[in-house]
């Protein structure tokens, strides 16, 4: 009997604060780049994993599983609404969640891919949080990345997204143009496809982020 594929779990946490509205195109990018990406794994011939995507909204004072996780395939997206303020706590909070969810990530799977894309401060309390989120097994064990979306992103905003990632070589990503936003996406469509079919794909990968130019939009 052959082995059942393991899911290879990618959650996007994404900022989408009235600001991701200001110009509309942030926002209107944002979505276009997620709808593609699950074009993409729900077509990729991985063999022996599955990658399955959820995907996390914040914005006023809530966080919302805006798609619950399931195989890629199996996804329906609709786009998501820029307003209100940026409560990533709430968003951190709703991952550990997630990620604690044997029927959403189990055990079996391999490591998970976070993916924080935001384009501001949080307006909520987002310390203790990330904490738990960083101390909890699969969360610890995260490949997690972060992307600062836009020109205007403070060095305190940037920090915050320091805390969050994974990996000092990767860092925080900053696109401060829509075609950034669309090849940062690009880059982890194609890279946690090889990864599910890595014979170790539980080693995170590593982005240059000087040069994305073969990851066009």
């Amino acid at each position: 009997m052959a082995a059942k594929a393991r899911p290879l779990p990618v959650l996007v946490l994404a900022d989408v604060s009235g600001s991701m509205g200001e110009p509309q195109e942030k926002i209107d990018v944002l979505n276009e780049c997620i709808r593609r990406m699950l074009d993409d794994f729900a077509t990729a011939d991985i063999g022996r994993g599955t990658i399955h995507v959820g995907v996390i909204a914040f914005s006023r004072d809530r966080a919302e599983l805006h798609q619950k996780m399931v195989p890629a395939a199996d996804a329906s997206w609709t786009d998501m609404e820029a307003r209100g303020g940026t409560p990533l706590g709430a968003a951190l909070e709703l991952a550990d969640a997630v990620l604690r969810d044997e029927a959403a990530v189990p055990t079996r799977s391999f490591s998970p891919t976070l993916v924080l894309v935001s384009d501001g401060m949080p307006t909520d309390e987002w310390e203790e949080a990330l904490d738990r989120l960083l101390e909890s097994p699969k969360g610890a064990r995260a490949n997690r990345l972060a992307v600062a979306i836009g020109p205007d992103m403070t060095e305190q905003a940037k920090a915050v997204l320091r805390r969050f990632v994974s990996d000092e070589a990767n860092g925080v990503f900053e696109a401060q143009d829509v075609e950034r936003i669309q090849q940062y996406f690009r880059w982890v469509t194609v890279t946690v496809t090889q990864q599910a079919r890595s014979t170790r794909p539980d080693r995170a990968p590593v982005l240059s982020p000087d040069d994305l130019s073969d990851f066009g939009a």
